[in-house]
């Protein structure tokens, strides 16, 4: 059934992050790109929470200094320097990205800082060496316009992006380095959006602007969304990391319904007479003999590894652990992703669930009277040793009190099918503080006039510049514009390829391989323009495009040249091609065929397809039948 967002009062705001393509990072002099020529590098590193200047920690970096993990960093000398490695001071910011995200906000009608002050956030998940990312306002204010509405912006930022997760084992987490430190510029939403597809609209719309500068890097990884969320009567909760703008609209509604469900399950746990008191005053209880001869294959390969199994009585909550309606929204999975995130333990088991695992019913009610549980409680099974399962039946307690207060603010992690898991706690102000090793950099009226002489054309300009040069479809050049292939199609087209070819290899026949499972965005960009080389020179054909970007990102390091030579598709020298047009004339001729060209060509085809263009040909045919 449709869901009303406006009348829930639905409210989204959108911060949109793009790396930047400049050459150097952002606070160092290492490349952006990587080559991985240098010296392999690895140290191991623990990261613990500090107080803000007032004194406070943020909740957030008590989560994860909760977690006691090891961090085990990797890198290439030739991509990281003592800057990624928190053994040398920052540099100077680089003033190649400061005038890319001026430009970006001066595109969005913004209003330029007079200075630029760096801060630090606190984050000790790991994903910087230092204990924080840097990061800086560059402009505030400003709108986008989509469809008929102008939605307000909050800021634009420029800050570091973060180390990426190679690895996560038990209490230890390995880190490649090579990403940390590259410009990422963030353009902050008020929260004035009111529909999951307007969302959508809005990060696509933020998204065309940036690629306008033709500053920003494409790929897995190169832009991340974030979602703020909220509804009349509940907090407000943070989807981090969103990739995929196509999934936006159902990660909202999850959302939204989620949230929904918790609003009516407060009311209904109070109505329940559910009380904060209530579910702290009833202690754990250690129940592994009354597993001793179980039959649930789950618990007996627990009990047997030497875990306990203990439990937790969950007063008139008994039918409320399970989904109402089958689907992925129910307590007993709010409780267990909590669980999961704060203690690492899995396996968290309800009573409205134990007949899945095969716990039998005689179980359930030495289960319920070691509890001193009624048929209108509800239970909780942990599985662990015992420190850790009485810990987390713990935070069990902390999230049955949340939602009994209604649903708390939080951030969350998005999932492929468009629901969302708990993540963390929201930070809050206590994380930011003032970066003491760069100075403020001023930003002259004199510097933002030149930049705004350098603006780039919007992105409505450049599809009809495109569209009518070179007689393409709008959409078509949509395309083009939206996986950043402009300046890609244009040399291809230099080259004289046809532009109709070009930009359809550069959307379709790429996209196609993409979902083949292909890493074409691998392949190097000067592979694709030897290709396209050796057609205008008639050494091979365009038909052979899709194989031969196939083989090079099946075999990283392998040249165009030998794509073409290996795969069979090098041409055979014109006099040859000619001989055997004119043998196919002379034979259709003799068999008494009024009109040669389309037998002799359908030869053509079978033998040349791949080897020798069509258009090629089909000339060589016209002037060898005159």
């Amino acid at each position: 059934m449709g869901i009303d967002y406006r009348s829930l009062g639905l409210r989204v705001g959108l911060e949109v992050h793009r790396q930047l393509s400049t050459k150097s990072k952002l606070f160092c002099e290492c490349p952006v790109e990587p080559s991985g020529s240098g010296r392999e590098v690895t140290f191991v590193r623990e990261l613990r929470p500090a107080q803000s200047e007032l004194g406070e920690i943020d909740p957030a970096t008590l989560f994860e200094s909760q977690r006691a993990r090891k961090f085990v960093y990797k890198g290439n000398t030739s991509d990281i320097c003592l800057v990624e490695m928190d053994e040398e001071p920052p540099h100077p910011i680089n003033e190649e990205a400061v005038e890319v995200a001026l430009t970006v906000a001066l595109l969005l009608n913004s209003e330029p800082v007079d200075e630029l002050h760096v801060m630090r956030k606190v984050v000790i998940d790991g994903s910087n060496t230092s204990g924080f990312q840097r990061t800086c306002i560059v402009a505030t204010g400003g709108s986008i316009r989509v469809g008929d509405r102008d939605i307000p912006i909050q800021a634009i930022s420029l800050e570091e992006d973060s180390a990426r997760i190679v690895e996560t084992r038990a209490g230890e987490v390995v880190y490649d380095l090579q990403r940390l430190g590259i410009p990422l510029i963030e353009v902050s939403t008020a929260p004035e959006i009111s529909t999951p597809e307007e969302a959508m609209k809005v990060a696509k719309s933020i998204g065309d602007l940036m690629r306008a500068t033709g500053k920003v890097r494409r790929g897995i990884g190169s832009v991340r969304q974030d979602l703020n969320i909220s509804i009349v009567g509940n907090c407000l909760v943070e989807v981090k990391g969103v990739q995929e703008l196509e999934l936006m609209p159902s990660i909202i509604d999850y959302e939204v319904r989620r949230m929904s469900m918790m609003r009516e399950l407060s009311s209904l746990l109070r109505e329940r007479g559910v009380t904060k008191d209530a579910i702290i005053m009833n202690d754990p209880v250690d129940l592994t003999d009354a597993f001793s001869n179980t039959g649930s294959r789950l618990v007996k390969t627990r009990l047997l590894s030497g875990d306990r199994v203990v439990g937790l009585r969950l007063p008139h909550l008994a039918g409320l652990l399970k989904s109402p309606d089958g689907g992925p929204i129910r307590l007993g999975r709010e409780v267990a992703e909590y669980v999961r995130a704060w203690t690492g333990v899995e396996g968290v088991i309800h009573s409205d669930e134990v007949p899945g695992y095969g716990i039998s019913q005689r179980e359930v009610e030495e289960v319920r009277g070691l509890l001193n549980s009624s048929k209108d409680d509800a239970f909780v099974l942990v599985m662990g040793d015992a420190e850790r399962a009485r810990a987390a039946l713990q935070r069990v307690r902390e999230r049955l009190i949340g939602v009994i207060q209604g649903v708390i603010d939080e951030t969350r992690a998005p999932l492929q099918d468009g629901t969302t898991q708990y993540a963390r706690p929201r930070p809050s102000a206590a994380r930011l503080y003032p970066e003491t090793d760069i100075p403020p950099l001023v930003i002259s009226r004199e510097y933002l006039m030149g930049v705004r002489a350098r603006l780039p054309r919007r992105f409505e300009e450049v599809i009809e510049e495109l569209r009518s040069r070179y007689n393409l479809s709008g959409q078509l050049v949509a395309q083009l514009i939206d996986e950043d292939r402009v300046n890609e199609f244009e040399e291809l087209v230099k080259l004289g390829i046809a532009p109709s070819f070009a930009a359809s290899f550069l959307t379709e026949v790429l996209k196609e391989l993409k979902r083949d499972g292909l890493d074409v965005d691998s392949v190097p960009f000067d592979e694709f323009l030897d290709f396209f080389r050796m057609v205008v020179n008639g050494e091979t054909a365009k038909e052979a495009a899709r194989d031969v970007v196939a083989y090079l990102a099946r075999n990283r390091g392998s040249s165009a040249r030998e794509a073409v030579v290996k795969l069979g598709y090098r041409a055979p020298r014109i006099e040859e091609v000619i001989a055997v047009i004119d043998a196919l004339i002379d034979e259709y001729s003799r068999s008494g065929h009024r009109d040669v060209t389309g037998p002799v060509m359908g030869e053509l085809m079978k033998r040349y397809r791949g080897k020798v263009d069509g258009a090629v040909l089909s000339r060589l045919v016209r002037e060898r039948t005159k």
